[in-house]
């Protein structure tokens, strides 16, 4: 009876450290990324595209997410892409209630914006999706294009420069992050 309780403390105190160190183990084994795993993977994408900045900024906007991988990192630029595309509409919405004189170009703009959203970001989301991301670069590549013909409509006198700047930005570091996954 005297060799039973040194058994069973050892016993007793093998299981409180395995139990202990239960949370450790399961951390390690996970696939998800540390935070600076996160950071050194958009520092090295960004840095392949053609505007570091706004690729940069973008994804650590966004750095609570969990895109482990450049397609992950896709797919965050393709809903910046949704949100800057929303922006241009909603500045196009205002400022024909504000009754500004270029009317047409307004209304030639806003066709594009819808464009993008209507059929550029679904194109680029969908493919992404299904490991095309030939089709997800042409999305991009087509959202960037619709963002410079709406700069043009105004010849040289936009009250959308801001807006379609930064529409085709981020459009190009979509396409340009999209093109490392060829």
């Amino acid at each position: 009876m005297t060799n039973f309780k040194p058994l069973t403390l050892c016993l007793f105190l093998q299981a409180i450290v395995i139990i202990i160190s239960l949370p450790t183990i399961q951390s390690r084994s996970t696939n998800f990324p540390s935070k600076d795993e996160k950071l050194s993977l958009i520092e090295n994408t960004c840095k392949k595209t053609p505007n570091y900045n706004v690729c940069f900024q973008s994804l650590k906007a966004y750095s609570g997410t969990s895109a482990g991988d450049v397609t992950g990192l896709a797919q965050i630029m393709v809903k910046v892409m949704k949100a800057k595309a929303n922006d241009g509409l909603n500045k196009i919405h205002q400022l024909q209630r504000l009754g500004n004189g270029a009317r047409k170009a307004l209304s030639s703009c806003g066709d594009k914006y819808r464009a993008i959203l209507i059929a550029d970001i679904p194109q680029a989301i969908e493919a992404l999706e299904k490991g095309d991301p030939k089709f997800a670069e042409d999305g991009a590549n087509d959202a960037a294009n619709e963002a410079t013909y709406c700069e043009s409509e105004f010849n040289g006198k936009s009250p959308l420069t801001k807006q379609n700047n930064a529409m085709h930005d981020v459009s190009a570091v979509t396409s340009s992050i999209v093109r490392q996954l060829l």
